[in-house]
């Protein structure tokens, strides 16, 4: 077997070592540009996890590795003049240059043979092998001669950072945040070997290094601003350069990762920021897997798919944590008022995968530190102590320690949660005629008992023509009253929780089938007219709505002020208007269903105008002390459409004109756009819109487990997490999370029996 290897780094490398190991008959090529001894670079990084999968793979570079290497396991934050410090965090530096040396001796060991100093640029004159490998890096020329076969994107993102060396040892992984006259910078620095040199990597918004004139810096000049800055931090040690130029980070993705006999490695393949993890440690990895797949499958073409196949999902999501990470150090302004230690656990948890249980596992102190925080606030914020609370609710805790940062109490104006879940709302279209029955009865009633906060009754139109299907709830006469009351009811005689109601018109998206027998998908008969911001159907075979004129929307609003009157009457504890999701008030919100050359089309202040219309009629006809939310798609996913930014301003707005506290949902604006999903994907959008703006927020959206809550709660990214499918699967999850946090929720009295029950769990 043949195999050329483009690309002598650590990937590369690593590859060709496995697979002359895989078999010794092997002829393996690795084709460097650069000399063996040229390398840009201080440090890479590698976890405990991944040193483990090395040393499975091949123990003598394990051993190698592990020779060299300094360890840390603590986390160093130094912020707004407080240090932070987290423990549990097992990583091993190991400098960049002597990693290549030590793999380059392994190579020569399995017999791989180096050409260093070989500039490849034609193709063709390696594809006689039966194997090639693209480990050439972000800039790969075997990626851009076959671009066509692996579709690839790359995402350049807007933050500069430069890669510095310095020879003060570093005893943690360490972050400084610091501000100076042109803006902030953040420093993220480790020790890579016992001789006391680390790796000091600056990172800055452009406006911040532009005004600093890093813009026009030389690598003198980069380094005489930045050691004067940092002076205090450095202690006298100098930084050092080595290609020390200012960068953007490039996000690399492709769509396939193989063609023929030709696959990429590394970061030809993917990118992930350095605050996640190291490119070398994922390229590493990489020849783990293709290794794997190639001694399974001797084919090298369905070799080939099945590494891509397996490997891709770990990449993928490694690749999402990286995105939201380095969102994070993108946006750290938006953080800098936080208290340190919600700043400390944002910036720990900031990637999804370190959640609040598993930095309790490595760090029970700090965690506990966070949890007695949140509680405090809590306190303050509701008027009610944790105490209070929990007596309350007959909580009875033997030890004094704070709880959970999902059971705190929480205000929105009078209304006092007793915890941060929620029941999202979520169409049941098992009304006749809009009036809610036995079935609402149960559904709602059953996840109050559960034990959640805040229950919210699906989206209900304030008309007949506002419903989104024949089978859809409403709110628009005296006989749906008398059914929700009794519903609402039920919540407040048999449970804790508070109820609350979402008022909404279908618009473009009604007059359509019940949910199972085709989504948005029109009626085929007994329909009715649909009206929307403009006349753009839905679908292309949608019906095309009436555009909406003046007279219908001073009629609408009084639709909706009517049916908030009947929430009054039914009871409920709060109200919240619907303008997401490409309904009616949302049809106005974006630009692509909102085409209206008059005073509600256009600029975002008209798009606004109708909605906070709506809202504000709603509000005067709501009591004073009960809370109005609004639920806003963040974001279209469509070029053209409203994006977080846009969103922020909505959100602004829309608080001005009477809301509360914004239920941060995203997309369904349109059917053709391309959504980015995954764990908590629109708590981000939650998190943008509090902490720029001040104004509480309600996320949602793939939230699941209680480590998401309390994640999502102690960071600070959201007030409240409302839970939708998860509490179709589950109605109890609140009392049942309360169990696996071992915190002490009592049952009902008539399911009193379960306060002693330890349910075995079958798999």
């Amino acid at each position: 077997m043949k195999v050329n290897i483009l690309g002598g780094g650590p990937g590369g490398l690593y590859a060709g070592i496995l697979i002359r190991k895989l078999n010794p008959n092997a002829q393996v090529t690795v084709f460097e540009r650069n000399r063996p001894d040229d390398t840009f670079g201080f440090g890479v990084v590698f976890s405990d996890a991944t040193l483990q999968e090395i040393a499975y793979a091949d123990q003598e570079t394990y051993d190698a590795i592990t020779s060299r290497f300094y360890h840390w396991d603590r986390i160093d934050i130094h912020y707004r003049g407080t240090l932070l410090e987290s423990e549990g965090h097992g990583f091993a530096g190991l400098a960049r240059r002597e990693l290549l040396v030590l793999l380059h001796q392994r190579c020569r060991a399995v017999g791989v043979d180096l050409r260093f100093e070989t500039e490849v640029t034609d193709l063709e004159a390696l594809r006689d092998a039966d194997l090639m490998i693209g480990a050439d890096g972000v800039n790969s020329v075997v990626r851009e001669c076959l671009a066509g076969a692996f579709e690839p994107t790359i995402d350049m993102r807007p933050n500069r950072f430069v890669w510095l060396g310095t020879t003060r040892p570093f005893p943690a992984f360490t972050f400084y945040f610091k501000e100076d006259s042109h803006g902030l910078w953040r420093v993220h620095a480790y020790q890579y070997d016992i001789h006391g040199n680390s790796t000091f990597i600056v990172e800055a918004r452009e406006e911040t290094w532009c005004a600093a004139g890093m813009d026009e810096a030389t690598e003198e000049d980069t380094v005489a601003f930045l050691s004067e800055l940092f002076a205090v931090e450095l202690e006298g040690a100098p930084l050092v350069r080595n290609r020390s130029l200012w960068r953007q980070f490039p996000t690399v993705r492709n769509r396939r990762w193989s063609t023929e006999n030709v696959v990429l490695l590394g970061d030809a393949a993917h990118t992930a920021h350095f605050s996640v993890g190291s490119g070398t440690r994922l390229a590493m990895l990489d020849g783990i897997a293709l290794t794997e797949a190639l001694a399974r499958e001797p084919d090298v073409g369905k070799a080939l798919s099945i590494y891509e196949e397996e490997r891709r999902p770990p990449v993928e999501s490694l690749q999402r944590a990286a995105q939201a990470s380095l969102q994070w150090f993108e946006d750290t302004e938006r953080y800098w008022n936080l208290e340190p230690t919600q700043f400390g656990f944002s910036l720990l948890t900031r990637s999804l995968r370190i959640s609040h249980a598993n930095l309790r596992e490595r760090d029970p102190a700090f965690v506990d530190r966070v949890d007695r925080w949140v509680a405090d606030q809590a306190a303050k914020q509701s008027g009610v102590s944790v105490s209070e609370i929990e007596s309350s609710l007959g909580v009875a805790r033997r030890d004094a320690g704070a709880p959970p940062p999902m059971f705190t109490p929480f205000r929105i104006r009078d209304l006092v949660l007793p915890n941060r879940i929620g029941v999202s709302a979520m169409c049941q279209y098992a009304c006749d005629d809009g009036l809610p029955d036995d079935w609402h009865l149960v559904h709602l009633g059953s996840r109050a008992v559960g034990g959640a906060g805040l229950v919210m009754a699906e989206m209900t139109a304030v008309s007949r023509e506002a419903r989104i299907s024949p089978g859809c709830a409403g709110l628009y006469h005296g006989g749906h009253v008398t059914a929700w009351r009794r519903i609402v009811d039920f919540v407040h005689r048999t449970s804790w929780a508070k109820i609350g109601i979402q008022l909404g018109h279908a618009g473009r998206k009604g007059s359509t089938m019940l949910d199972w027998e085709g989504p948005n998908q029109p009626l085929s008969r007994d329909g009715w007219p649909i009206k929307s911001a403009s006349p753009i159907p839905y679908f292309e075979h949608s019906p095309v709505p009436a555009e909406l004129t003046r007279d219908e929307m001073v009629s609408l609003k009084s639709d909706f002020r009517v049916a908030a009157g009947h929430a009054v009457e039914a009871g409920f504890d709060m109200i919240e208007v619907h303008m997401a999701h490409g309904y009616l008030l949302a049809s106005f919100l974006s630009p692509l269903t909102n085409q209206r050359d008059d005073e509600y089309g256009g600029s975002m202040e008209n798009r606004l105008r109708f909605p906070a219309e709506v809202l504000r009629a709603v509000r005067e006809e709501w009591p004073d002390e009960r809370p109005v939310s609004v639920r806003i798609s963040a974001v279209d996913w469509w070029p053209g459409g409203n994006t977080p930014e846009d969103a922020v301003e909505i959100a602004k707005a829309l608080h001005e004109a009477g809301c509360d506290i914004i239920d941060v949902s995203a997309g369904q604006t349109v059917p053709y756009q391309r959504p980015v999903y995954g764990r908590q994907f629109q708590t981000p959008f939650a998190d943008r819109i509090r902490n720029e703006t001040g104004i509480a927020t309600m996320a949602v959206g793939n939230i699941s487990s209680p480590e998401d809550v309390n994640s999502i709660i102690a960071a600070g990214r959201a007030d409240l997490c409302l839970l939708a499918r998860a509490h179709l699967w589950n109605p109890y999850w609140t009392r049942h999370a309360a169990k696996s946090l071992e915190y002490p929720l009592p049952w009902p009295k008539p399911y009193s029996t379960l306060n002693d029950y330890t349910p075995r769990i079958v798999t």
